[in-house]
């Protein structure tokens, strides 16, 4: 007992004392921990310092290169702007310094171009020579009028000039007369002109077209469209014809008729419609012989008489509102064709020359024009002839039915 009591009081004290130590490594560990999060506050700081300062040196390197990409692009245009206004200006005299700063020789080019401009823009007289229409070249002067418009002089020709490229000059093809006597003011009228931008280019005169031309440039199809169109034309005459034919003397024949019938000689009222010959006589005709008989009978017979007349009313109308309907649609297939043409041309060469683009573009807008042509004319006499025979075929009934209440009435009288 006293051996497990003094192991007792051994093991208390070595307890207290692991306590004690325990107690001081918190504390010791506290201490530490506490300075290595203030020495991790310190080095955060620095760091979001040197995050920041480091943004800032990247920012002012991008600005900087932003800067030196500017002074790159405008010494280019400083040096695309010498090179062509270097180029522009030879022809009139102007010879570029030789190892020369390029603000110096930017300011001696704007020097002389202002120079060169107030020479240019006065009307002057020049030997020179220009091209005539057949391509011979003809000597004499050339009176320039700033660098816009030029007259020549030679001692058969005269007139305006334009650009023949390369610098070279053409008469154009309106002559002004004595110009020179214009110019001084000893003839009181106005000048032709032809105003150009440069003489590098050849400046064409425009062709005009015919109506063969356009036709030609909207290929095959657009000639079927034109030959429906004088197809439809014919119809339309042949129609126009036939509607006239049947609708004349309408009232003349009804009047006559009708005044034979009231006097009950119904022999004579058929001699009388063979010699009109037209439809509304033979509608009267079919009514007159069946006069005896019952109305409804009667009726039927006008109508049959009408309906047997309608394929000589009706001859051609179809075919030219189809003529209308279908003109449109070719115009639809020449676009078509026209707009596949272009692409294929520009599959095979690009799209650097737009005068090979110009006829598939031709083709598809001029055959949609001559559709349009073809149709609404179409379309509208086609509609109009159409309600010219309706009031043919109403006008027969009208005539019919007069002469059958007449020879009623005259019966019961």
């Amino acid at each position: 007992e006293e051996a497990y009591k003094k192991e007792y009081a051994f093991l208390v004290a070595q307890k207290k004392a692991l306590e004690t130590r325990l107690a001081e490594v918190k504390k010791e560990s506290k201490g530490k921990i506490d300075e290595a999060e203030r020495t991790i506050a310190n080095l955060q700081e620095k760091f979001i310092a040197k995050t920041t300062l480091s943004e800032r040196k990247a920012q002012s390197l991008t600005d900087a290169e932003r800067d030196m990409e500017g002074v790159k692009d405008n010494s280019g245009l400083t040096e695309a702007t010498l090179m062509q206004a270097e180029a522009t200006l030879e022809k009139y005299g102007y010879k570029a310094a030789a190892k020369v700063k390029p603000y110096v020789q930017l300011e001696s080019v704007y020097t002389y171009a202002a120079q060169t401009l107030g020479t240019l823009d006065k009307v002057r007289k020049e030997n020179g020579s220009f091209y005539l229409e057949d391509g011979t070249k003809a000597e004499g002067h050339i009176i320039k009028v700033g660098n816009v418009a030029a007259y020549g002089i030679s001692a058969k020709y005269q007139g305006a000039l334009a650009p023949a490229g390369e610098g070279n000059y053409k008469l154009w093809k309106d002559p002004v007369g004595d110009f020179e006597k214009k110019l001084t003011g000893k003839e009181d009228e106005s000048i032709a002109i032809f105003l150009y931008e440069s003489l590098d280019k050849e400046v064409e005169a425009k062709q005009e077209k015919s109506a063969l031309d356009v036709i030609q440039s909207g290929g095959s199809v657009a000639w079927v469209i034109v030959l429906l169109g004088l197809f439809a034309l014919v119809l339309v005459g042949l129609r126009i014809s036939f509607l006239k034919k049947a609708s004349v003397s309408t009232d003349e024949v009804t009047t006559d008729v009708s005044n034979t019938v009231r006097h009950g000689t119904l022999h004579e009222a058929l001699e009388r419609c063979g010699q009109y010959r037209n439809a509304t006589s033979r509608v009267l005709a079919a009514t007159i012989r069946n006069l005896d008989r019952d109305r409804e009978h009667l009726e039927d017979i006008i109508s049959e008489s009408i309906l047997h007349e309608n394929s000589y009313l009706d001859r051609f109308g179809s075919m030219i509102i189809i003529i209308a309907a279908v003109a449109p649609l070719l115009g639809l297939l020449g676009t078509v064709t026209g707009m596949i043409s272009t692409f294929d041309i520009i599959t095979e060469f690009g799209t650097g020359d737009p005068k090979m683009l110009s006829g598939g573009i031709s083709e598809a807008l001029v055959t949609t024009e001559l559709g349009l042509i073809v149709a609404i004319p179409a379309l509208i006499f086609g509609n109009l002839l159409s309600g010219w025979a309706e009031n043919i075929k109403n006008d027969m009934e009208k005539a019919a039915l007069h002469v059958t209440n007449i020879y009623k009435k005259s019966k019961e009288a």
